[in-house]
């Protein structure tokens, strides 16, 4: 039986092994976000310091990191899908764990935007190859379960990464915090390339005496070649699901980041608090309703919906839409403890979508376009919302001072809410079309998941939303 769950573990991956996979990816991830979540928290020191605008920090938390970190998921994505994942994994963390820790160094604009850059190329080899490796070792029923375990990064990173940047801020200021911040990828760059096992290399996923990867289209001796760049796009844009999940994720994104960024800023402006403080509060709030709100929805879908991915999407499309309307409320709110509440309430509903919507695209699109596929949501996710959120939201913010004074980024936020009932339209697109698009981009890639029919997993839910 896995070791996850109750489900017939794959053939050839050992529970032990796969579940140190899963938590040594799931910490290498939470460290890949603690960065910039710190950046967030100590906007207001940094533009003190270094005399900036809060346009410039837009542009520097924004279009600077994204438009590096979402181009080269591209290439890296590409050579994931057919190359050593464990030894991009470990490369790249190692890059941007050390870029990390020479932020504490910059001593301008320009020179803290030129370390950002090195930091967004290495965090960009971490999702791609981690998502392709957790899917060839979990069967489909199991990877809601999986990819939720795994994206507990997040939540997790929000308690690190708000709690020892706000504390260690007021101890050290932030250039000493991006330096302790940077140290523990370096280690869990060194404990992936040492222990981690590439299944490709192995020959777990190979037909005897090959050196292709073998098909798992039931035709033996025919090796499986790796689609080309325009294959892969025209497979996927092929799919309507796809493209709604693909328009979901650069909407969410366009305004989650908006809000993500300059959230902190909010409270130290509008409430007074302390680095320390806040630090503690958000910590808590997007630490512990992310992880809940994260393993509830990875577990929901794994024991009520395995294998119906149309019920999940519509499930996700109501908690994305509540989202957007829970975080309406914190901005006008005037007391900070029901911003808190309200904070907290909106991570827990908020992240019961991570592990269902990418279990669901690893399970949609074939072996060895696995990789591929996540790079190109985030290269438009990251272009369009980290690109443009945080810079949209910095600027709506300098042009409402004039008339609101020190509260017109409390505005500038609130403006950006009603943006999550737009995505959650899109997820309850995909869910319209999902079961038919799994067989039929499942055979145009030649791919049976574990052995099983696709179709046969499709089967009427008569239990669906």
């Amino acid at each position: 039986m896995s070791a996850l769950s109750g489900y017939p573990q794959a053939p050839g991956r050992h529970p032990l092994y796969r579940r140190y996979l899963l938590g040594l990816l799931l910490a290498i991830l939470t460290f890949n976000y603690v960065d910039r979540l710190a950046l967030g928290l100590v906007l207001q020191e940094i533009k003190i310091d270094l005399d900036l605008t809060d346009t410039q920090l837009g542009f520097l938390t924004g279009i600077a990191f994204a438009l590096f970190y979402s181009v080269m998921g591209i290439p890296i994505a590409r050579w994931a899908d057919r190359g050593n994942r464990v030894t991009i994994i470990s490369a790249t963390t190692a890059l941007w764990s050390a870029a990390v820790a020479l932020c504490g160094a910059a001593g301008s604009f320009l020179q803290l935007m030129l370390i950002r850059v090195g930091v967004a190329v290495g965090e960009a080899g971490c999702l791609p190859p981690a998502h392709s490796l957790i899917a060839d070792h979990f069967t489909r029923a199991e990877r809601p379960r999986a990819v939720a375990l795994y994206m507990l990064g997040a939540p997790l990173s929000t308690l690190i990464g708000y709690f020892l940047a706000g504390w260690l801020n007021e101890l050290y200021g932030w250039r000493m915090t991006f330096v302790l911040l940077g140290a523990p990828g370096l280690v869990l760059a060194a404990l992936a390339f040492l222990t981690l096992r590439e299944p490709r290399r192995s020959g777990q996923f190979r037909q005897p005496g090959s050196d292709e990867p073998r098909r798992t289209d039931g035709e033996p001796g025919r090796p499986l070649a790796q689609p080309s760049m325009k294959e892969v796009c025209v497979a996927l844009w092929k799919s309507a699901t796809f493209r709604n999940l693909l328009v979901f994720f650069s909407v969410v994104h366009l305004f989650g980041y908006g809000l993500l960024q300059w959230q902190p800023a909010f409270f130290v402006r509008s409430f007074g608090l302390e680095t320390g403080e806040l630090g503690t509060w958000l910590a808590a709030l997007y630490g512990g309703g992310g992880l809940l709100g994260t393993w509830l929805g990875g577990e929901w879908a794994s024991r009520r919906a395995a294998h119906n991915e149309r019920q999940q999407l519509r499930a996700m499309a109501l908690a994305f839409a509540s989202f957007g309307v829970i975080s309406a409320g914190v901005y006008l709110s005037s007391n900070k403890y029901l911003a808190f509440a309200l904070v907290g309430l909106a991570s827990l509903g908020g992240n019961t979508a991570n592990g269902p919507l990418f279990a669901t695209i690893q399970t949609l699109v074939p072996e060895r376009m696995r990789a591929m596929s996540i790079a190109l949501i985030y290269l438009f996710a990251n272009l369009v919302g980290l690109g443009l959120g945080p810079l949209a939201a910095g600027a709506l913010s300098d042009a409402l001072r004039p008339l609101l004074g020190e509260e017109s980024l409390r505005y500038a936020l609130l403006a950006l809410c009603p943006g999550y009932v737009w995505g959650a339209w899109h997820v309850w697109q995909a869910s319209r079309t999902v079961r038919h698009d799994i067989p039929e981009i499942a055979q145009r890639g030649g791919q049976s998941d574990d052995g099983q029919s696709m179709a046969a997993g499709l089967r009427e839910d008569t239990g669906a939303l």
